[in-house]
């Protein structure tokens, strides 16, 4: 274990062998960071390794068991987010919670808003300072319109915005850019860096090794709840962050495993959804791992949703192992052999409040039944099952889903939908917002899946993924296929020509 860097000055906050248990589950046992002004920090970590348990000590959202807690250089000890947010501390989190009813500025200045002499809110007042706001970050927002429809980039920009107006000194950004595209992203980094050079402290969670390298200037490295190492960005390196992260080496990120590529048994022939996708054509072999890539917004999700039958489509057919399925019905094609894991595994792929046995099985409670019942031992018996090859780390079966690590809630949805005992399965962002160890893992589960005969379509923003895992690669733009690049081939060069359509794809 490394020493953290040291420095001369007192940090803009600074974290020293901070403990957290709930009940018996240790969530932290050396929780240790040091942010400076004018800086951006990365903490990296496992899913499990503490990160976000820290960040809301930081936030006031959980009171530490031990250890210290200090805020330029004072002694601090935040009892509530209120407190917290008092002091200068402010948390962007992924999916913003803004009120979407109420306008922009609305929202920046909810339960303080600037008063008029009568005690009549200051409206044009109001209007004014966020539009300062947003010209400050460099970015354009109606402060008028209501935040309901706003892209996720626009909302954490709005959050960004209001933890400015409050003088924020250090702002925590917890994995923000998991839901954005390229274009996205790249405003929101110049956001942080023109706060950066404001001198406010920024702490930057990510799982993107590219992200870290491009955008921060220090790394910290967590590892079951413990300190690891920090280092300077330009001292470390991708391979020694993920040693830190796993304790050991990951040999391979894309343990892809030679399967044996059979006859058709998807066949997507003509799909059409006016104004969404056209003439979408393909085929996905038993054996064979085929990935959708594309940019964000190209289509790829919808054309998985339409051929399971959540979505309808106006023209076209799909064919599973020759039967003809039918539009807008998810439950026939899961008959026939059909598994979708979504893109939001939160949202739609689990049951949060439900037991991980349950979630396990709830695809099966039909074939689970004795005459009309199912008892815990018989849902447990099949959990069981799915949850040892998948490797799913959980204290008990009766756990809460929405407990779990983002790694392993997938792996949950992913032994639901294996236990259907599926013919093809379409795969939506597997190792979305999960960490470098257990995308290994889902990569070789995904790899054993396809040699032993499953035809899996896989949909991926990554292009390491896509190229690591993928025999072939179908490249979407603006709803349609514009290449079929055979794994040999494919290159990032030439599947990104392909995503956006430039006169190199041809």
């Amino acid at each position: 274990m490394s020493d953290p860097v040291q420095h001369s000055a007192p940090p803009a906050l600074e974290l020293s062998h901070i403990a957290k248990a709930f009940g018996a589950v240790i969530a932290l046992t050396n929780g240790t960071l040091r942010l400076e002004r004018g800086s951006i920090h990365a903490l990296v970590g496992e899913n499990g390794a503490g990160k976000s348990t820290l960040v809301k000590i930081i936030a006031g959202l959980y009171q530490r068991d031990a250890g210290d807690l200090l805020l330029d250089g004072e002694l601090v000890d935040f009892r509530s987010t209120a407190e917290a947010k008092a002091a200068g501390i402010a948390v962007i989190y992924q999916e913003p919670t803004l009120f979407p009813d109420l306008s922009v500025t609305e929202n920046i200045f909810m339960g303080r808003q600037p008063r008029g002499a009568l005690g009549v809110i200051d409206r044009r007042a109001m209007r004014t300072e966020a539009l300062a706001l947003f010209e400050r970050l460099g970015v354009r927002i109606d402060p008028d319109r209501p935040t309901l429809g706003l892209s996720i980039a626009d909302q954490q920009i709005i959050e960004i915005a209001k933890a400015i107006s409050l003088d924020a000194r250090v702002l925590i950004m917890d994995e923000p850019t998991a839901a954005l595209s390229g274009v996205e992203v790249e405003r929101l980094f110049a956001v942080a860096r023109s706060l950066r050079d404001e001198g406010r402290a920024i702490l930057f969670i990510s799982h993107r090794f590219d992200e870290v390298f491009d955008l921060c200037d220090t790394v910290t490295v967590m590892r079951d709840g413990a300190y690891i190492a920090t280092s300077p960005i330009e001292s470390t390196t991708v391979e020694e962050i993920v040693r830190q992260m796993v304790g050991r080496d990951v040999t391979t990120l894309f343990p892809k495993l030679e399967a044996e590529i059979g006859d058709d048994v998807l066949v997507v022939e003509g799909l059409t959804r006016p104004g969404v996708f056209s003439d979408v054509s393909f085929t996905v072999r038993s054996g064979e791992i085929v990935a959708l890539a594309g940019l964000v917004g190209a289509g790829r999700s919808e054309i998985a949703r339409a051929i399971f039958g959540i979505d309808s489509y106006s023209a076209g057919s799909v064919r599973l192992n020759g039967a003809l399925l039918r539009r807008n019905d998810p439950a026939s094609a899961m008959r026939a052999g059909l598994a979708l894991v979504p893109e939001d595994r939160r949202q739609q792929g689990l049951v949060l409040e439900s037991s991980v046995a349950r979630n396990a099985t709830l695809a099966i409670r039909r074939t689970l039944a004795k005459f009309g019942l199912i008892t815990d031992g018989l849902e447990n018996a099949s959990a069981r099952i799915w949850a040892s090859r998948l490797e799913v780390k959980t204290s008990a079966l009766d756990t809460q889903a929405g407990t779990l690590s983002g790694g392993n809630q997938q792996k949950v949805v992913l032994a639901k939908w294996l236990a259907t005992d599926p013919k093809v399965l379409i795969i939506d962002e597997p190792t979305r917002g999960i960490d470098v160890g257990t995308k290994a893992e889902v990569h070789r589960l995904l790899s054993e899946l396809a040699q032993q005969g499953l035809a899996i379509l896989m949909i991926s923003s990554e292009l390491p993924e896509v190229l690591g895992m993928a025999d072939r690669v179908l490249v979407v733009h603006e709803g349609r296929i514009t290449a079929d690049v055979p794994r040999a081939e494919a290159t990032a060069e030439s599947v990104m020509f392909a995503a956006t359509h430039t006169e190199a794809a041809a």
